[in-house]
């Protein structure tokens, strides 16, 4: 029922920045915490970052702590995620996911529902 649409993706340089959005169809958008999800060519999907419903808690994976940062805007139902100092190894298709219970953060499997992806490519 609920609908997550990210935008933002796109081709950028090492080093660049980029920021991308997930915005949620009409509803209690803050009863849900977002999750950040990646999937690189041949991968397997990598949890990113979640942010509670609230907009705090945030919980981030050890790998990419530092140089990505979620951010979320309940009164327009979207969540952003800028993104700075990307690598190659970045290139990967980002998606935003969605769930209402709090707690296990790094499994696509606790979350109701997903976004269709944006590509994001890092190139040298």
């Amino acid at each position: 029922q609920t609908q997550l649409v990210e935008a933002g993706g796109g081709l950028v340089q090492a080093g660049g920045s980029l920021r991308l959005s997930c915005v949620a169809s009409e509803g209690t958008f803050s009863t849900y915490n977002i999750g950040w999800f990646r999937q690189a060519p041949g991968k397997e999907r990598e949890f990113l970052v979640l942010v509670h419903g609230s907009g705090a808690p945030t919980i981030y994976s050890d790998h990419v702590k530092g140089r990505l940062a979620i951010s979320r805007d309940n009164a327009r139902r979207t969540v952003y995620l800028q993104m700075s100092s990307l690598k190659p190894e970045d290139t990967a298709i980002y998606s935003c996911a969605a769930k209402r219970l709090w707690g296990a953060s790094d499994s696509p499997a606790t979350y109701e529902y997903w976004g269709q992806g944006t590509q994001v490519t890092v190139s040298l």
